[in-house]
């Protein structure tokens, strides 16, 4: 249980990473929102708070990350 939990955590760590890859805030947030929730949903299901939790938690939180950030500050593309 506790290694499912680590590789869910470490997943949507790495995916949360991605978010500022957009150059537009609006886009930033969106691909962060997707990304969270995917994240979210399967770390909602490895804790057992269910999917949809985990993707409407992580989605929030992935499209907050993704809207707060500027493109000049996670562009892993330079």
């Amino acid at each position: 249980m506790l290694r499912k939990i680590s590789a869910g955590l470490f997943l949507a760590a790495s995916l949360t990473a991605l978010t500022g890859c957009g150059y537009s805030p609006g886009h930033r947030a969106l691909t962060g929102g997707a990304i969270g929730a995917g994240g979210g949903a399967i770390i909602g299901a490895a804790t057992g708070l269910g999917p949809g939790t985990g993707a409407l938690i992580g989605g929030a939180a992935g499209a907050v990350t993704g809207a707060a950030t500027s493109h000049r500050q996670l562009n892993l593309g330079n």
